[in-house]
């Protein structure tokens, strides 16, 4: 594509008006879903990161992908069959951060519930990824899902597994939305799965607890259930942290294969239609 809008006048290669035109309106289509995905995915699409920075990272990641990728036609981009094509590369690209994000929400489902369960869903504050208000565990969760991530170049096999969706899926290509659907499904299935395997050890240890402190305070009404049994529920559930966390780590690190996972099915689900 791009052999055919350079042109060679006495040896020197140039670009007409037109066909400089013309090389930007495509550059611009074929970073319509690799700048949908980094806007939704995690990591990518945290607030913390500034939009011209997400931007910036959307023109540096396309420049290789014009050059191997095959593109529509300019024709084709500007009949209206145009529109439908823009829709369908933001949809996908969208689509392949947003099933990242409900894998990465297992782990604030799960430090959501632990918090909870332990008396301190009243300490939350301003999620820095989110912008949103979450209980502290939740972040720790949450932050510690995504230093595993980086840590196991999570980061970087997403963002081959979008570029190989070019050659697979070239834009402009009609794709199955269905197989996108059942993938976000399947997702989202599989994301209460892993918060369970993520909160179960600690929330069922702190059920005990409070099925002990509740025997105890019945037996000796003048205990004090808050000065007794919130000191000690709130040191168990730092114990069990310090002492879960290598169990923590390796289930943390089941998410992300199980996220990887579902983002190559959704790609080749949709590429097979």
């Amino acid at each position: 594509m791009l052999e055919d809008l350079i042109t060679y006048d006495s040896g020197v290669p140039g670009l007409e008006l037109a066909k400089l035109i013309d090389l930007s309106v495509l550059f611009l289509f074929g970073m319509l879903r690799v700048g949908a995905f980094l806007m939704a995915a995690p990591i990518f699409g945290a607030r913390f990161i500034p939009l011209q920075v997400r931007i910036v990272a959307s023109v540096i990641l396309t420049i290789p992908v014009i050059a191997y990728a095959e593109m529509p036609t300019i024709e084709a981009l500007t009949s209206p069959a145009g529109v439908g094509m823009v829709i369908g590369e933001l949809a996908l690209g969208a689509s392949a951060g947003l099933i990242l994000m409900i894998f990465f929400a297992a782990a604030v489902v799960a430090g959501d519930r632990i918090a909870t369960t332990a008396g301190l869903g009243f300490a939350a504050q301003v999620d820095p990824t989110s912008g949103a208000t979450a209980p502290v565990i939740s972040q720790l969760f949450s932050l510690g899902l995504l230093v595993l991530f980086l840590s196991v170049d999570g980061h970087l096999t997403v963002l081959r597994l979008i570029f190989d969706s070019y050659i697979h899926i070239p834009p402009g290509t009609v794709f199955d939305f269905s197989g996108i659907a059942q993938a976000g499904i399947a997702a989202g299935g599989e994301m209460f799965a892993h918060a369970a395997r993520l909160m179960m050890p600690v929330v069922s240890v702190l059920l005990l607890v409070n099925m002990g402190i509740g025997v105890m305070t019945r037996s000796a009404p003048q205990l004090n259930i808050f000065s007794f049994g919130f000191p000690l529920t709130l040191s168990v559930t730092m114990v069990l942290l310090y002492l879960g966390a290598p169990v923590l780590g390796l289930a943390m690190d089941k998410l992300i294969d199980a996220a990887i996972q579902a983002l190559t099915l959704m790609m080749t689900g949709a590429a097979n239609g």
